[in-house]
């Protein structure tokens, strides 16, 4: 029988307390890469989170079946926020500190991301997010948060553009939904306009489950609006705004958010012509060009998931902004082999570029907005069809006063 001595139990001690240090970089090496994926998958903002979500496990499922990252397996770890500002804070918190998570997306909305990303910052979260709201994009304050999508400045400036030089309407009424995005994008909206001598006679938010916008609409006719800009990622609130118009035959055109063209907005409008002259912000990479196609990189892909992923209801950018996400997030555990925060954050500061299904992104030190403005262009909404070579007279100008410039055509 061994006795155990005072030594020997401090040898035994420190030669279990060496193996385990040894085991720790294996285990590491082996254990899951976890994305924590926060959306808003039901509620009355729930289109992006549907859309992000197909995106994110068709991405899941080619990357484990083609092995994983190294040996690695991807696990996403999904909550549904609901759109609420309070339940994306918990669910942070719970992804962070009790799933140990290595990587965030999300969230989806940009009222919930304002209330998430100081949490996240705090933590040292490596942040991919597809939100817009210029603020959440600091590399000083938040060094570990990145954009995949255009910023707000990107979208305003393009529908800014084509209200004012290419539908030649300076009248306009300006209006989002009651998120904290909507209310943001209203404000920094209507500052624009005015900045460029537009006359913005209407502003408002609306709550995104009132039912009958009809008095809205008709406050915004009476205003001499000859233009209705739209903010709002709501398809509901889209679509009831739309219907309301053809209410009281008002062929006002409406332009904005890119969710005005979502396939869930055609199956909500009373009739196909609602959802004429209206036009979203869209991007190359997911618009039909003059000749009918998408461009062959996002054709290969449609084609690829023919069948397997429903795109009729929600939007191609959704899912294809998606699909980057978890790429840019694996190809970083690829190329550093570690999933700690400091390796992630510092592969993406060097990203130039990452050519992505939904964009070229471009990241650096002192730039956490990826997307690149010449990819952004103005789409009919019901078509997603870009607006350049339609028959139309064609003009070319920069956006925001000398911004980047794309090609877009006066409506017929």
């Amino acid at each position: 029988m061994m006795t155990l001595t005072r030594r020997g139990f401090a040898l035994g001690t420190a030669g279990a307390a060496a193996a385990m240090a040894l085991a720790r970089p294996a285990i590491a090496q082996s254990e899951p890469i976890r994305i924590g994926w926060l959306g808003s998958l039901t509620g009355p903002l729930a289109a992006p989170g549907v859309g992000f979500d197909r995106g994110m496990k068709w991405a899941l499922a080619e990357v484990n079946g083609a092995g994983g990252v190294k040996g690695r397996h991807v696990e996403i770890i999904v909550r549904d926020t609901q759109g609420d500002p309070t339940k994306a804070v918990n669910a942070t918190q719970e992804l962070i500190s009790r799933q140990k998570v290595h990587a965030m997306w999300g969230p989806g909305n940009s009222g919930e991301a304002l209330a998430t990303t100081p949490i996240m910052a705090r933590q040292k979260m490596p942040d991919l997010h597809p939100c817009v709201v210029n603020s959440l994009i600091d590399p000083e304050k938040y060094p570990n948060a990145f954009r995949l999508a255009p910023s707000n400045t990107q979208w305003d400036d393009a529908v800014r553009h084509y209200t004012l030089d290419i539908v030649r309407a300076k009248d306009v009424a300006v209006i989002g939904d009651s998120t904290g995005y909507g209310t943001s994008a209203v404000k920094d909206s209507v500052a624009n306009f005015k900045k460029d001598g537009a006359n913005v006679v209407y502003q408002a938010t609306i709550d995104p489950n009132t039912s009958d916008v009809t008095p809205d609409m008709l406050r915004m006719r009476d205003s001499g609006a000859k233009a209705l800009v739209i903010w709002s990622v709501t398809t509901g609130l889209n679509s009831r705004l739309m219907n309301a118009r053809a209410a009281i035959k008002w062929d006002v055109p409406i332009i904005g958010h890119p969710a005005l063209g979502t396939g869930e907005v055609g199956k909500l409008v009373d009739k196909p012509a609602n959802w004429e002259n209206v036009y979203m912000v869209g991007y190359r990479s997911c618009s039909y060009g003059a000749d009918g196609k998408l461009p062959a990189r996002s054709q290969e892909f449609v084609d690829k998931i023919k069948g397997k992923i429903e795109l009729a209801d929600t939007s191609l950018w959704w899912v294809l902004c998606a699909v980057d996400a978890v790429n840019v997030i694996t190809r970083a555990v690829a190329e550093t082999g570690s999933t700690a925060p400091e390796a992630l954050i510092g592969a993406w500061n060097k990203l130039d570029p990452y050519p992505g299904l939904f964009g070229n992104y471009r990241f650096s030190p002192t730039q956490h907005n990826g997307y690149p403005t010449d990819e952004v262009v103005m789409s009919a909404a019901n078509s997603q069809r870009d607006l350049v070579g339609l028959g139309c007279e064609e003009q070319t100008k920069g956006w925001g006063r000398g911004r980047a410039p794309t090609c877009l055509l006066r409506p017929c």
